[in-house]
């Protein structure tokens, strides 16, 4: 301390109160004076005086006044001024002379006489601490030493006190006296002196020379704890907010000898047993961060590691632990310590990360800590996607799948959290977790805002899907199948101009199809071909498939033809399946076809049937089609077309299987439309190729009777060659179908007919007589129809026996012939009884009526006869007579089988032979039935 000038100014006041008055001052005013009197107030210019000149001022008292009571503080004062020119001179000197130090020669021997003379004065403790002073500027430490020995001793209550103790502790550190020093510092502790945070300071340094380390460590924390709240603070110990630059360089050499001490010791080891109080707990973590720095200076990166990272083991909780343990990660990642640093950065993830008890506790520290959760995150993530690429190990997946998922759990809002998203589906996809994958790929791709990976992820997504369809149970893909469909339409909705948003979407109305959503995947298949963006050809191909499977599916036959189509221009030609297109595409027209026939549109049922020629000319419908066109124009009975048809049919189609209904159609179309010709050849192309002999022999008679249509309405009509040609035809189907009799009978007698008609009589009668012989031996085959042919054929066989009949001639010699005749006429009846005998109504009218007949000609031939030669005209006469009388019965029973014929009115049958006998009647009895028919009952047979 500087002494004051307050005994200087003593001093100058004393000699101006000395001074005379003034005489132009009233010596006493008066308040009329005083009322009208101006004052002026000088400003106060001091006590101008040097140093030099108040020292001479206090000698000159001293002379002047030997005995005056101030005498002793002016001798005091004196010193100090003496003291104070020193500290002046010394400032202001040279640089010459600067190094000298302060002369306080004059100031001591002031002090010294002082002394002396006031051996007993209160106030000797501060001339003794200014002599100390002057000594130890001087460099006199031992004698300064004594000097505060003496103040201390003599002075123990004195003000300079605790300066005295601190400058003594001081001097004796200098002298290396540090168990002294170590004394006279702790004087200074546990009161209230201005010393005190320096004196712990030097009084651990004492204690730290004497290897008393924890000793210094107690006196080192001590200064620490008279900062605690300061240092408790975040941030660099040398940017801490209210320290002056001394208390910084007193913490920050406090702390260096802290670590040091601490350094001897155990290291981090020994710090917890200093930790006792909640001060120090507040700025511990500042105790390990020094230390750890030291070690750092020292290279020993272990140690400092192992020093940062143990705060943050002991007090996991603190806001400053991150701080120190991400220091932990950057001396390994520094220094090349990789497999280090790699789990020091999980220690740290784990300590600090979103789940852990440091954000509950410490939300403030947890918010500053997650810069670096993020980044150790990513860099373990990376790391462990790394090696799992290189080792391809499922460790190194399941491990970096881990780090990337905690991430993302973390951080999930974060720019780059889309990224690390994508890179964890890319791993699972590479560790072939197909199932894991997806959800992560469709997360990156739709989960966050627009990014560069967006259609890269939800694309290898769905190729994802495709993988794990590959390896699907039947069971297990169409529910796969399903979500595939509909990640592809998210797709595309989302990345519509992305160039693979065409195959997506045509792959997904595939699968749409194929699981049996038709309209849903038609729906899929027309995004696609409505796409502004170039889609490939073989897009589109499958994209039409759809729409036309689908539309032919739902009914929709025309959409479906109008696809098949688009489908057909853009498949190759030589491609495999195009054939089968084209069969699809004759299918839509041939549906189109049969729905306007179930709607009763006939005409357009043609139409469209006939259309396949056209559109799909060798498709498999395009016979089935002509042949359903053909049926629709029987049914609108448009003969030509369908014969036309049907024709075109046969001659395209040789080996159908419907051929054989062709052959019926056109039968039945030829037969209406009266071609019968055409028709009897259809039947007997039916007859020819029918396996079933019933049908076939029935088709060939329709052949034939369609054939005698044609060649006329009677085989008199018939050319000659038309009758041979039918003639051989009725004797070809009696060859192949003897049976049934009825049939053959009928062809037979039909082909007597034809023959008759030729004038072959003998050819007639051996046909006749087959009829009549297989009617006789036909047993329980015969039939009504056979019988009437049998006795049509019996009648036809008559007549040979009535041709003999009437080639007899009644000329002589007479006896012979009439016996002759009588014979002939005997076998003539004979073979019209066998006629008749057969009971058919039109047989027995006609042999009654040529049985009457040949007993009228017998009666009319007996009256023609050859009359003998040389008869006289009596015996002429009588000759006559007697011939008449021989005619008469014959006549008579003419009549008798004609009125028996002509009575079978009565039954109902009035035939050609009956009104033969009517006419025959009227020649025989004119008078009877000359003017009218009568029936008079009649006869059931002729004997």
């Amino acid at each position: 301390m500087r002494p004051s000038h307050s005994l200087t100014l003593l001093v100058v006041c004393g000699l101006a109160a000395c001074a005379s008055k003034r005489a132009d001052v009233p010596e006493t005013p008066t308040l009329k004076t005083l009322a009208g009197r101006t004052v002026k107030v000088e400003p106060d210019r001091g006590v101008m005086a040097t140093e030099e000149q108040t020292i001479a001022a206090y000698q000159k008292f001293l002379e002047v006044a030997p005995r005056a009571p101030q005498r002793a503080e002016a001798l005091r004062r004196l010193g100090d001024l003496e003291m104070d020119s020193a500290d002046n001179r010394a400032a202001t000197s040279t640089a010459g002379t600067a190094n000298a130090g302060p002369d306080y020669a004059t100031a001591l021997v002031r002090y010294r006489n002082y002394l002396k003379a006031y051996p007993r004065d209160p106030g000797n403790d501060r001339v003794l601490y200014q002599m100390a002073r002057a000594h130890e500027q001087a460099g006199e430490l031992e004698t300064a030493m004594a000097t505060l020995d003496r103040l201390v001793a003599e002075y123990p209550k004195t003000s300079y006190r605790d300066e005295a103790q601190f400058r003594r502790g001081e001097m004796l550190f200098a002298m290396r006296d540090y168990a002294r020093a170590e004394q006279a510092y702790g004087t200074l502790l546990g009161g209230s002196s201005p010393f005190q945070e320096r004196a712990t300071y030097m009084q651990g340094w004492s204690r730290f020379k004497q290897a008393k380390l924890e000793e210094a460590l107690q006196s080192f924390f001590g200064v620490l704890d008279l900062k605690a709240a300061t240092l408790g603070r975040q941030g660099e110990l040398q940017s801490l907010p209210g320290l002056t630059r001394a208390d910084r360089e007193l913490l920050e050499d406090t702390f260096r000898v802290t670590s040091l001490s601490l350094a001897n010791l155990q290291g981090a080891e020994a710090i917890p047993a200093y930790i006792n109080s909640p001060q120090r707990r507040a700025y511990e973590f500042r105790v390990y961060e020094q230390l750890g720095e030291l070690y750092l200076k020292q290279e020993r990166l272990k140690d400092a590691a192992d020093t940062f990272g143990a705060f943050a083991r002991r007090e996991p909780l603190n806001a400053q632990a991150p701080l120190l343990q991400a220091r932990v990660i950057d001396i390994y990642q520094g220094n090349g310590f990789a497999n280090q640093a790699l789990e020091a950065k999980k220690d740290y993830v784990s300590r600090y990360g979103a789940g852990s008890e440091f954000r509950q506790a410490n939300p403030e520290g947890w918010e500053q800590a997650q810069p670096l959760v993020k980044t150790h995150l990513a860099e373990l993530a990376r790391h462990h996607h790394a090696m799992a690429q290189k080792n391809k190990a499922s460790a190194d997946y399941q491990e970096a799948v881990r780090w990337y998922r905690l991430y993302l759990t973390s951080f999930p809002d974060t720019p780059e959290a889309a990224q690390h998203n994508f890179l964890l589906a890319e791993l699972l996809y590479e560790d072939k977790r197909f199932v894991e994958a997806i959800p992560e790929y469709e997360k990156t791709a739709y989960g966050y805002p627009a990014h560069a990976r967006s259609a890269d992820a939800g694309y290898t997504a769905l190729l994802s899907y495709a993988a794990l369809e590959k390896a699907a149970a039947p069971g297990e893909l169409p529910a796969l199948q399903k979500a595939s469909t509909s990640s592809a339409q998210r797709f595309a909705d989302a990345f519509p101009a992305d160039a693979r948003s065409s195959a997506v979407l045509t792959r997904a109305a595939e699968q749409l199809y194929a699981l049996g959503d038709g309209e849903q995947a038609a729906t899929v298949a027309r995004r696609v071909l409505a796409m502004q963006l170039p889609v490939a050809a073989a897009q589109r191909r499958v994209a039409w498939t759809v729409v036309a499977h689908t539309a032919f599916e739902r009914g929709d036959f025309g959409a479906a033809e109008k696809a098949y189509g688009e489908v057909l221009a853009l498949t190759p030609a030589a491609e495999p399946g195009r054939r089968e297109l084209a069969e699809r595409l004759a299918a839509s027209v041939y549906k189109q076809g049969e729905q306007a026939r179930s709607g009763g549109q006939a005409r357009e049922a043609v139409g469209h049937f006939m259309r396949i020629a056209s559109v799909a000319p060798d498709a498999a419908v395009r016979a089935t089609a002509q042949y359903d066109a053909a049926a629709a124009l029987i049914g609108l009975k448009d003969w030509d077309a369908a014969a036309s048809t049907l024709e075109d049919f046969r001659s395209r189609y040789p080996k159908h299987a419907l051929q054989g209904e062709v052959t019926t159609k056109l039968a039945f179309v030829y037969t209406e439309k009266g071609s019968w010709t055409q028709a009897a050849g259809e039947y007997e192309r039916l007859a020819a190729a029918n396996p079933d002999a019933t049908l076939a022999r029935a088709a060939l008679w329709q052949s034939l009777q369609l054939r005698e249509k044609a060649a006329g309405k009677t085989p008199e009509a018939m050319t000659p060659a038309a009758r041979a040609t039918l003639a051989q035809a009725y004797e070809r189907y009696v060859r192949q179908y003897p049976q049934p009799l009825e049939t053959a009978l009928e062809a037979r007698y039909r082909q007597a007919l034809l023959v008759r008609v030729d004038g072959n009589a003998a050819r007639e009668q051996a046909l006749m007589r087959d009829v009549y012989q297989a009617d006789q031996a036909g047993g329980a085959a015969r039939t009504p129809r056979t019988q009437f042919l049998g006795a049509m054929a019996a009648l036809t066989l008559a007549q040979p026996a009535v041709e003999a009949y009437s080639k007899v001639q009644l000329v002589e010699p007479l006896a012979k012939q009439l016996k002759a005749k009588k014979a002939r006429l005997e076998e003539a009846l004979k073979a019209y009884a066998v006629a008749a005998d057969y009971g058919v109504a039109d047989v027995v009218t006609a042999a009654s009526y040529y049985t009457a007949a040949l007993y009228q000609d017998f009666g009319k031939a007996l009256l023609e006869s050859q009359r003998p030669k040389k008869l006289s005209k009596l015996e002429l006469e009588q000759y006559n007579v007697m011939l008449e009388e021989q005619a008469y019965p014959f006549e008579e029973k003419a009549i008798e089988l004609h009125e028996a014929n002509a009575r079978r009115t009565t039954q109902g049958l009035y035939d050609e032979w009956v009104r033969k006998s009517f006419a025959a009647l009227r020649e025989l009895r004119p008078a009877r039935y000359g003017k009218a028919e009568r029936s008079e009952g009649g006869v059931d047979a002729i004997r």
